[in-house]
């Protein structure tokens, strides 16, 4: 599905400097390059504040935990998703409710959040899928109108800009009151490990969540709230700092193996190619098809045993999932989460794939629709 390696030794040069200063550094936790990275990072995606942080499940938990939510207050996510986003609503005691998504692009509406919303009700989590936005314009409306706090959760679309009405633009995870991202290792902008962020343009929000990931404390041993201990630490930092520099260009590869994928499958009756929105480009962390008629299995089984990778993602939609059966409501009907979990299957999409290697998965999946 991706092939580290090969990316790796197109930069390792610079991946080894940087790795190999760290280590002459000493400066294994809260080191410079990530105060460095995390600048750059901001000025990138031009927001005020950039906040590292472990992983991507801690920047959406410590973002939910800045926001000062009480017991039992309801927060509104997508069932067509990653577990973390819900996962990290049950954690700390509030009420994930389910909506459904839209069965084109894989996210979120207004529509289905402005159904779910109840009295309890205090947050939103948009999930921005597989490598585009959900309608932020119009989820901000609605967040505006009820009084709600947006966090996004930008794992998978590092990147990718949305347009609004009046033709501005902005990156996904800068919309919000706070955006989430991931650095795992299949990630667009990648480290070798674990990693995460949080961006804000809010300058009260943004010293929550320092205050918050670092244990409570802005002096050392002086602990204003409950916190918790997740970092970035400075060897990913440095990674971080070089694949940054290349971001655009990995998803501009990414986009033209998008290309060759919807030019070559587009025309197979019983396959959905992704669809592009036309309020979001698309960073293609996934490149998604639907395969209907319940060929999806079928295909997937013939393509491994050819030798084509493929994942499903997801084959159980969050609202039926065991973990949150005393947990959460369903804020409406999940017919699209439902019928995607049984037609999505991602085919490999990485910065490495060769023309032959295209031509070859293209050439066993219509094989297989012969």
């Amino acid at each position: 599905m991706v092939n580290l390696k090969q990316q790796y030794l197109k930069i390792k040069d610079e991946i080894n400097f940087e790795i190999d200063s760290v280590l002459e550094s000493s400066q294994f936790i809260k080191g410079q390059k990530v105060s460095e990275f995390e600048s750059q990072l901001g000025e990138y995606l031009n927001v005020k504040h950039v906040i590292s942080c472990g992983n991507g499940t801690d920047a959406l938990m410590i973002s939910l935990m800045a926001l000062n939510l009480k017991p039992n207050d309801e927060v509104i996510c997508p069932s067509f998703s990653f577990i973390s986003s819900a996962e990290v609503i049950a954690l700390l005691g509030f009420r994930p409710v389910f909506v459904d998504v839209d069965y084109e692009n894989f996210n979120v509406t207004a529509q289905n959040i402005i159904q779910a919303i109840s009295n309890k009700t205090r947050a939103i989590i948009p999930v921005h899928l597989f490598g585009q936005g959900a309608e932020m314009e119009s989820i901000m409306e609605v967040a505006s109108d009820y009084n709600l706090a947006v966090v996004e959760d930008n794992a998978q679309s590092l990147g990718a800009e949305y347009t609004f009405k009046d033709n501005t633009t902005k990156f996904l995870g800068t919309i919000g009151d706070i955006g989430c991202t991931s650095f795992f290792p299949t990630k667009n902008l990648a480290c070798y490990g674990d990693g995460g962020a949080m961006f804000t343009n809010d300058d009260y929000l943004a010293e929550r969540l320092r205050l918050i990931a670092n244990h409570g404390m802005k002096q050392k041993y002086r602990n204003e709230c409950i916190g918790v201990n997740s970092r970035l630490d400075t060897l990913q930092a440095g990674v971080l700092k070089v694949k940054l520099k290349y971001l655009d260009k990995y998803i501009a590869e990414r986009r033209k193996v998008a290309e060759f994928y919807n030019k070559e499958l587009e025309d197979i009756k019983q396959i959905i190619v992704p669809k592009q929105q036309c309020h979001s480009t698309h960073t293609y962390n996934q490149y998604t098809i639907k395969v209907l008629n319940g060929k999806r299995d079928n295909l997937k089984q013939y393509l491994s045993e050819n030798g084509v990778p493929s994942q499903v993602y997801y084959p159980i939609p969050l609202h039926k999932q065991q973990a949150f059966s005393s947990l959460a409501r369903s804020g409406n009907e999940m017919t699209n989460a439902e019928r995607l979990c049984g037609e999505v299957l991602s085919l490999p999409m990485h910065t490495e794939l060769s023309v032959e290697q295209l031509q070859y998965i293209v050439s066993q999946i219509k094989t297989f629709f012969q």
